[in-house]
C-alpha cells in the first residue's frame, strides 16, 4: 500500500507542487505567473487533479483561492512527501561525497543579525552546494510553519504551544537592557528591572518571547510596562536607543557588545526577570534531509559553546 502511495506521489509530483504554489500565493493566476504558464491551464490541472483525487481540494473565492478542509490534508501530504524526497535526494548526493541540498527554517528575529548569518556562512563555506531560505516569524508563525512541513526547522525563543515540536536544543537566554552609552543607568554593571522601567523604554509587541517575559516579571507587582514605542522590530528599537535616552529589552545572542560604540548591553538583575528558552526544533517524528540534519546539529553546537 505505501509503495502505491508513493507511485501516486511521484505521478502527480508536478501537479503537487503547483497546488502546493497556489494555496501559498492564495491565487491562481498569480501562481501561474510565476510558473509562466496561463491561468486557465494552470485551473484546468486543478480541477483534472480535483476530478481525480474524488474532492474539490479548494474554495473558489472572489479574490482568489484558499484550501478547504481536504485541502488542508492533502497539503500535510504534499509537504511531508516533498520533505523525504529531499532527503532521500540529499542522501544519495552524500554517496558522491558532495554533500547538496536546501535547508528551510523559520526563526526568531534574534538569530538574524548575527547569530544565523555566521553560521549559514560557515556551514556554505564547507559544502557550498547546499541552499538555504530564512524566514523570519514571531514565536507561534514559527511553530506553524513547522507543524505544516512549510519548514524544515525552527529557532524559536520561549516557543508557545510545543505541540508538534521536537526539540534538538535548547539555550538560555536571559533578558538584557541595551542603552546609549550616555544613558544614565550605562554606567552600572547590572541592572535593576524597576529602573529600566522607571525610565523610558521600548518593548517589543506581544507575539515575541522578550514581551512574554517582561509581562511575567511585572505580574503581581508594583511594576508595569508603560512603554514610549511598542514595536515588531528588534533592529528599529535596537537603533532607537541612539536618538532618545530610552531603555531597550533584547537577548543576548541577537546583540555584538563591539559592534556599535554608542550603545552598552546591560544583565538585568536575575532576580528580577526569569530567563527564556532558545529551542531549535523539527517536526516530531520526522526523518530530516541529510543536509538539514548537519546544519541543525553545527547550530546546536554553536549555541551549546555560546552559553
Amino acid at each position: 500500500m505505501q509503495k502505491l502511495q508513493q507511485w501516486v506521489f511521484m505521478r502527480h509530483l508536478t501537479t503537487l507542487t503547483m497546488i502546493r504554489d497556489v494555496a501559498r500565493a492564495g491565487s491562481i493566476r498569480r501562481a501561474a505567473e510565476d510558473m509562466n504558464i496561463t491561468g486557465s491551464a494552470l485551473n484546468r490541472r486543478i480541477q483534472n487533479f480535483e476530478e481525480e483525487f474524488g474532492a474539490p481540494i479548494f474554495e473558489r473565492l472572489p479574490r482568489g483561492v484558499r484550501l478547504n478542509p481536504a485541502g488542508e490534508l492533502l497539503m500535510q501530504h504534499i509537504q511531508a512527501q516533498i520533505g523525504d524526497l529531499d532527503r532521500v535526494r540529499s542522501q544519495i548526493a552524500d554517496l558522491s561525497g558532495a554533500r547538496r541540498g536546501h535547508v528551510s527554517i523559520a526563526c526568531s528575529q534574534a538569530l538574524n543579525p548575527i547569530f544565523l548569518p555566521r553560521e549559514v556562512a560557515r556551514y556554505r563555506k564547507a559544502h557550498p552546494g547546499v541552499t538555504f531560505s530564512i524566514r523570519i516569524r514571531d514565536r507561534a508563525q514559527a511553530e506553524r510553519e513547522l507543524s505544516s512541513f512549510a519548514t524544515d526547522l525552527a529557532i524559536v525563543f520561549e516557543p508557545v504551544y510545543l505541540v508538534d515540536f521536537e526539540v534538538i536544543q535548547a539555550s538560555q537566554q536571559p533578558v538584557c537592557a541595551v542603552l546609549s552609552t550616555d544613558h544614565p543607568l550605562a554606567g552600572q554593571e547590572v541592572l535593576r528591572l524597576r529602573d529600566c522601567l522607571v525610565s523610558p523604554h521600548v518593548i517589543p509587541t506581544r507575539e515575541y518571547g522578550v514581551r512574554h517575559l517582561l509581562e511575567m516579571a511585572t505580574r503581581g507587582r508594583s511594576l508595569s510596562l508603560d512603554p514610549v514605542i511598542e514595536a515588531d522590530s528588534f533592529e528599529l528599537m535596537r537603533q532607537y536607543v541612539l536618538y532618545e535616552r530610552v531603555v531597550g529589552f533584547q537577548i543576548p545572542i541577537g546583540l555584538l557588545p563591539a559592534s556599535d560604540p554608542r550603545l552598552v548591553v546591560r544583565r538585568i538583575h536575575p532576580a528580577d526577570i526569569d530567563p527564556g528558552l532558545l529551542l531549535i526544533g523539527q517536526m516530531r517524528g520526522r526523518t530530516l534531509p541529510v543536509a538539514t540534519a548537519k546544519f541543525a546539529q553545527q547550530i546546536a553546537r554553536a549555541m551549546e559553546n555560546a552559553a
